[in-house]
């Protein structure tokens, strides 16, 4: 009998519009659990303290900062994002596989501290595709697309410091990848132990 003590902590990176969001929710499962971010910025309509993201205001945050509370975070817009630490390591300690969606600058901050992690890519099939993509949701101006585009050239050159690249042509093709690498990845020795009875 194979056992693991910890569930496996998944880092999910890759340029905007390639479909990690849509990835994410289709490897969601009892074992599975996406990462529930905190932040300062206002509850959208229907958004829910703990599901959606963990709601605080801007002195909480601080202090989750000043006391190492945190992953990662960072400030975008005025508002702060980040990882709370403990809602992942109590996951993990529980066995549950714990997704973290995340850019880039983030996932080189976590990789710093868990390098045990699981850090995986998300390419699109090309350029041209993911432009097409973003275009296709009509909310971007043409030199806001060509903004972002230059963006994911930035974001693409990190690929390297990942441990796997998966495209995505089809979600369930790129997902379907993905689980068989947390098979691989919770069948290292390293990983579990074997009990033979």
């Amino acid at each position: 009998m194979i056992r693991n003590e910890r569930g496996l902590l998944l880092v999910i990176s890759g340029p905007s519009g390639v479909g990690k969001g849509t990835i994410c929710k289709e490897l969601e499962s009892p074992d599975t659990i996406l990462s529930v971010s905190a932040t300062t910025r206002q509850p959208r309509e229907g958004e829910e303290h703990g599901k959606n993201y963990f709601f605080y205001d801007k002195e909480t945050f601080e202090n989750m900062i000043a006391e190492d509370q945190l992953m990662e975070w960072a400030e975008y817009c005025g508002n702060y994002y980040g990882t709370p630490r403990a809602f992942v390591e109590d996951m993990l300690n529980q066995g549950k596989n714990v997704i973290l969606e995340i850019e880039v600058q983030g996932a080189m901050k976590i990789k710093q501290k868990h390098p045990e992690g699981v850090y995986i890519f998300i390419l699109p099939p090309s350029l041209q595709e993911l432009k097409k993509r973003i275009e296709g949701r009509g909310t971007e101006t043409p030199e806001a697309i060509e903004s972002r585009m230059a963006q994911v050239t930035r974001e693409l050159s990190y690929g390297s410091e990942y441990q796997y690249y998966v495209e995505n042509d089809l979600v369930e093709n790129a997902v379907s990848k993905i689980r068989a690498i947390m098979e691989a990845e919770n069948a290292k020795v390293a990983r579990c132990t074997a009990e033979l009875l």
